[in-house]
């Protein structure tokens, strides 16, 4: 803050960051700012009571303060920012240390939702005691509230490693993006015969202490079978309708992203014209001597 005999301290306080101030900005005002938040039993209640909530990605503030104002009840700072945010092709390059600050910006910014972070490839699968030192990492370091981490019930004694050493997790199982080579590709998981694995996968890692089970393009069929099995919530993306939470990428969701959508993705505005758009004519505005205008010149 200026001192009172600065010789700009009359104007300086009329004039906004020019290029935002943190999270908060354009918040309600201190008198709404208490929101309770959303914790992991409220997901379990949800379940219990047959009603449902939302989860979507997050990587960065805004984004997140604006979908907790929207009651967005969880935002996943998923390992799908390696393909959201930092270009790669799929989800496993992407590492811990890139996670990290993306994962403290949404937590920072959101006020009520919970925060569960991804466990990158190569995170988890040594031991529990690895996967242990990387889920403190994102809750310390990170801020996030939970974890969650791919595969079956091979993974039952890490989920147990992490959750007795105060870590809460979710189980993602179906469709496991970080083992797209060894599963052959992006394929449906849980076709017939195969419900049964998916089915045992979910139990033994609910059992194991895992909050919430999270499955990825699996038939609906399947899926409800799953949600049947296990008493915890169930998140479905590419899952059918039965489970208790449905997850998207927000720049699916939203239409950030170009080229063909996956079959399971609906979208709810079209970002993606929207910016290209607005680009485009702050672009011939600045060509053509319209921008910047008398209005906004000092």
């Amino acid at each position: 803050m200026a001192s009172s005999n600065s010789p700009d301290s009359s104007t300086s306080a009329d004039v906004p960051a020019p290029y935002g101030s943190g999270p908060g900005q354009g918040a309600p005002p201190p008198s709404e700012r208490k929101p309770a938040k959303v914790r992991v039993h409220h997901l379990q209640q949800a379940k219990n009571d047959g009603t449902r909530f939302a989860m979507l990605t997050a990587y960065e503030q805004y984004t997140a303060e604006i979908f907790d104002a929207a009651g967005i009840e969880v935002l996943l700072v998923g390992d799908s920012a390696s393909n959201n945010v930092f270009g790669n092709e799929t989800s496993l390059p992407v590492t811990v240390d890139e996670l990290l600050p993306l994962c403290r910006a949404v937590a920072r910014s959101a006020r009520r939702a919970l925060v569960v972070a991804d466990l990158p490839f190569g995170s988890y699968e040594v031991s529990p005691e690895q996967a242990v030192a990387a889920g403190v990492r994102f809750l310390k370091e990170g801020l996030a509230h939970a974890v969650k981490i791919e595969g079956g019930k091979y993974y039952a004694p890490t989920v147990r490693a992490m959750v007795q050493a105060g870590i809460p997790v979710m189980a993602h199982i179906g469709f496991t993006p970080q083992s797209e080579h060894a599963l052959g590709g992006y394929r449906v998981q849980g076709r017939g015969d195969d419900a049964q694995r998916l089915i045992d996968d979910a139990v033994a890692l609910a059992d194991a202490g895992a909050f919430s089970v999270l499955m990825e393009m699996v038939p609906a069929e399947t899926a409800a079978a799953v949600d049947k099995a296990v008493s915890v919530p169930t998140v479905g993306i590419g899952a059918g309708k039965e489970t208790t939470g449905q997850v998207l990428v927000w720049q699916d969701m939203a239409g950030l992203r170009g080229g063909r959508m996956a079959k399971f993705v609906k979208q709810y505005a079209d970002l993606r014209t929207t910016l290209l758009d607005a680009a485009a004519a702050y672009g011939e505005d600045v060509r053509s001597g319209q921008f910047p205008g008398p209005e906004h010149t000092f």
